[in-house]
């Protein structure tokens, strides 16, 4: 089965992504496909490459790009959420004559296309937060 994920949880303020986390593990050790994962409303700071959790507490945002690297996972992050929090891709921050970006490695910018694309393509699309 093929499945898309919408993360709506920063990985600071809910357990939405953590568990959307265990869930994309979950069922790619099951042998589904997971066609893409989206990040939107505060669930754009798992794509932050400034996070810096304790060392006693889960590290979302690499655990994200270990399974993106490990299976070449999409991992989209909504650009209009991204920008209003200021996550920025390097071209995003030169674009707009910002000094720095932070978009962590692993993870890009996209349109609400996306995630529609997403469901259209997808048997079935989870949601984690909201």
């Amino acid at each position: 089965m093929k499945f898309s994920l919408a993360v709506y949880g920063a990985p600071h303020s809910s357990q939405s992504a953590a568990t959307a986390l265990r869930f994309a593990r979950a069922l790619l050790a099951q042998g589904h496909e997971l066609y893409r994962v989206f990040f939107y409303g505060d669930g754009v700071h798992n794509g932050s490459a400034l996070s810096a959790p304790p060392q006693d507490e889960a590290d979302i945002v690499s655990g994200w790009q270990a399974l993106q690297r490990e299976h070449q996972l999409d991992l989209v992050v909504c650009i209009a959420a991204a920008q209003r929090r200021g996550l920025l891709s390097a071209s995003e921050a030169k674009r707009l004559e910002k000094p720095a970006a932070n978009l962590a490695a692993g993870f890009a910018l996209a349109g609400l296309g996306q995630l529609a694309d997403a469901a259209a393509c997808s048997d079935r699309l989870i949601t984690f937060g909201g």
